[in-house]
């Protein structure tokens, strides 16, 4: 089923009240620290607050003004969580030692190494190489400017919190 049929559905069933779990809302404001967000039933007007952005150990932060689906928990409007967004700002992603943080950017970390530290280190070192020849050693890395390059944009690329 296509996004627009769902939304239409689900329209159709508050209209005709008819008792769902599920209901289309517009976001008016999140407080990422406390990983909620109020908003504004679509249909009805009616304010929810303190909507859950995650129910356990992935957490969607929607765009203000953006169009979400919340569901309630065990079907009670007092215990309403979010299901989808059509907007997304960020989505955080934990495990028992691993998180993926994606924003403006993109956090890969385990424990406390990140994925852009080991790119910086990595083409760090590769800048620093020398090889002995049948001439004696090389001094110059003829192309560090292009591992300069790509190092930057690995920083650009990734993040390290």
């Amino acid at each position: 089923m296509s996004l627009d049929k769902l939304k239409q559905t689900l329209s159709e069933l508050q209209k005709n009240n008819t008792p769902t779990q599920t209901v289309w809302v517009e976001v008016k404001e999140v407080d990422w620290e406390e990983k909620t967000m109020t908003v504004l039933g679509i249909a009805d007007d009616l304010e929810y607050y303190d909507v859950l952005l995650g129910l356990g150990s992935v957490d969607v932060k929607p765009k203000v003004g953006s169009n979400c689906l919340i569901g309630f928990i065990n079907n009670s409007e007092t215990l309403p969580f979010l299901i989808m967004a059509d907007v997304v700002e960020e989505i955080d992603v934990k495990s028992e030692h691993c998180q993926l943080k994606v924003n403006d950017g993109f956090l890969l970390k385990k424990e406390n190494e990140t994925l852009k530290k080991l790119m910086v280190d990595l083409l760090q070192e590769i800048q620093k190489m020398k090889f002995t020849t049948n001439t004696g050693s090389t001094i110059k890395l003829v192309n560090k400017p292009q591992f300069l390059s790509i190092e930057n944009r690995f920083k650009d690329f990734l993040k390290d919190n």
